[in-house]
């Protein structure tokens, strides 16, 4: 009961934080924000890693892994499995005139997933995408000339069903509902002959609501190769789909001191007579797939591959030139070692200690460089309670972007932390 009172303790917390600024990457300037849900704390410490898939952890990324029966507890019952992920990032920002330091924190996930028979449903809420980002450039003369700021980001509700289709074999499907709201603003600075900012500047506000529907198939397989050593494999694919955008736009008249909005010279841009009001953006298709092997409840090793067709992605609204998309791709090495996972002494004996690493290449293509993003990242997860649940602590260290072309490389630490838990809620009965 206790356990159930502190899930319930912090999901609620982390509803209330949703909507709130969750990433502080200048990247997040671009397309619909930087992607933000990259899976479980348990996927992440292993380079992002989702192949891997058992009775008692969460696995969002493929919705083949809600069913299975790798571990059955009582009276052949499997466990109900909750978990809450969330994630702190300190950042180092560098460019080639100086560096700067950002930090946010962020609630990743919020998801259940439960058995029926052969069928396994799972459903929950995530962050997507995350805009966050207040940007200045100068002129020739080292004075400010624009100042950027954006927030907001597009969530996920998700409803996935997997079902087993024999022992080795099991496919899954997720409904996915996208929501949330991109705003931000520009401000342009002028100067007159002496250098001296005018009175008043001009600024630029935007907001776009988005919506739409999506749907992830999965598959995965595992078969003991003999004794000891079992292979398993996973694929995902998401077709492409489309995004609703409401969009609006204002012009303002602001303080050349203060930098404050003056009411009364604020008018709104009639962005239907340009065919900008209703636009539809684009959400690429992917697809993943990888293979490892291991000894079940031991060790795992394994490597996974992941691309997206990120040149379709355009936005009418925001359209740049120095902006292109390319298709993205990326590639994860990871694994994991339990020293005795049912040992009943030694503590230690019991942990499960990940590590793993990224490579990928994001998509974004600026002054005709691409944006390439790597981690290294290592974890455990801690026994906590009964039924296998455990508490997921994870670090991450890593670089995104570069300094050519007077860009930004951002060095970050990002530090994990989840609970996985466990319980039983259907249970054959024993006695009539």
């Amino acid at each position: 009961m206790i356990k159930k009172l502190l899930f319930i303790f912090v999901a609620l917390i982390a509803i209330n934080s949703y909507g709130q600024q969750n990433t502080a990457s200048p990247y997040s300037f671009y397309g619909i924000g930087s992607l933000k849900f990259k899976g479980t704390v348990e996927n992440r410490s292993m380079g992002g890693l989702s192949i891997y898939t058992d009775s008692i952890h969460l696995n969002l990324r493929n919705p083949a892994s809600f069913t299975g029966n790798d571990l059955e507890t009582i009276n052949g019952n499997r466990p109900v499995k909750y978990g809450i992920g969330a994630t702190h990032t300190s950042t180092t920002l560098k460019s080639d005139s100086g560096s700067s330091k950002a930090s946010s924190t962020s609630i990743d996930y919020l998801a259940l997933n439960f058995p029926v028979g052969k069928f396994g449903v799972g459903f929950g809420l995530m962050p997507y995408t995350a805009v966050g980002y207040k940007l200045e450039s100068l002129n020739a003369d080292g004075n400010l000339e624009n100042k950027y700021t954006g927030e907001g980001g597009l969530n996920k509700v998700f409803l996935g069903m997997g079902y087993q289709i024999n022992k080795s074999l099991s496919f899954g499907i997720n409904l996915q509902y996208n929501f949330g709201n991109i705003q931000n603003s520009s401000v342009a600075y002028l100067y007159d002959q002496d250098g001296t900012p005018i009175v008043y500047q001009s600024k630029e506000s935007n907001r776009s609501d988005l919506s739409g529907l999506n749907i992830d198939f999965g598959l995965t397989y595992k078969t003991m190769l003999n004794q000891k050593l079992q292979l398993i494999s996973g694929a995902t694919y998401t077709p492409q789909s489309n995004l609703s955008s409401l969009n609006q736009r204002y012009i303002a008249t602001v303080s050349g001191l203060t930098g404050q909005d003056i009411p009364s010279y604020t008018v709104q841009v009639d962005l239907k007579a340009q065919g900008l009001e209703n636009t539809t953006l684009v959400l690429p298709s992917k697809y993943s797939f990888g293979a490892g092997i291991g000894e079940p409840l031991k060790w795992f090793v394994g490597a996974e591959y992941n691309a997206q067709k990120t040149s379709n992605f355009s936005n009418a609204l925001y359209s740049s030139g120095e902006t292109t998309y390319e298709d993205a791709s990326g590639f994860a090495l990871g694994g994991f070692y339990i020293p005795e996972y049912n040992a009943f002494s030694g503590y230690l004996n019991r942990v499960v200690y990940r590590a793993g690493l990224r490579y990928e290449k994001t998509g974004l293509q600026l002054k005709n460089e691409s944006i390439k993003e790597f981690g290294i990242s290592f974890g455990v997860g801690v026994p906590v309670g009964t039924l296998f649940s455990n508490a997921n602590l994870g670090v991450e260290l890593g670089k995104r972007g570069t300094t050519n072309s007077n860009l930004i490389e951002e060095n970050f630490i990002n530090v994990y932390l989840s609970l996985s838990l466990n319980d039983l809620w259907f249970q054959k009965k024993k006695y009539n």
